[in-house]
């Protein structure tokens, strides 16, 4: 969200640092840090998506059996669970 905010692909109704921490924690979510696991898995993933930061994400995702939030088409192929 600070990288699509910082790039104005996403208009946030506030400054994203009194956005963030506080739904973080109203909707009970966590942060994923990246581990050596993810970093092994991305080294395995075909270059359909070249975006580094979108790899990274498809990554954690295909080691952890997490869903994806996205509209990008380009992480279809990947095989990772996708809602959006």
């Amino acid at each position: 969200m600070a990288i699509k905010s910082a790039l104005r692909k996403l208009t946030l109704p506030a400054p994203y640092a009194n956005i963030f921490p506080r739904q973080l924690e109203t909707n009970g979510f966590g942060l994923l840090p990246i581990t050596p696991v993810h970093c092994a898995t991305l080294l395995t993933l075909p270059f359909h998506h070249r975006d580094p930061f979108d790899r990274l994400l498809l990554a954690q995702a295909k080691s952890e059996g997490m869903t994806l939030v996205t509209d990008d088409g380009q992480f279809d192929p990947y095989g990772v669970a996708i809602l959006w």
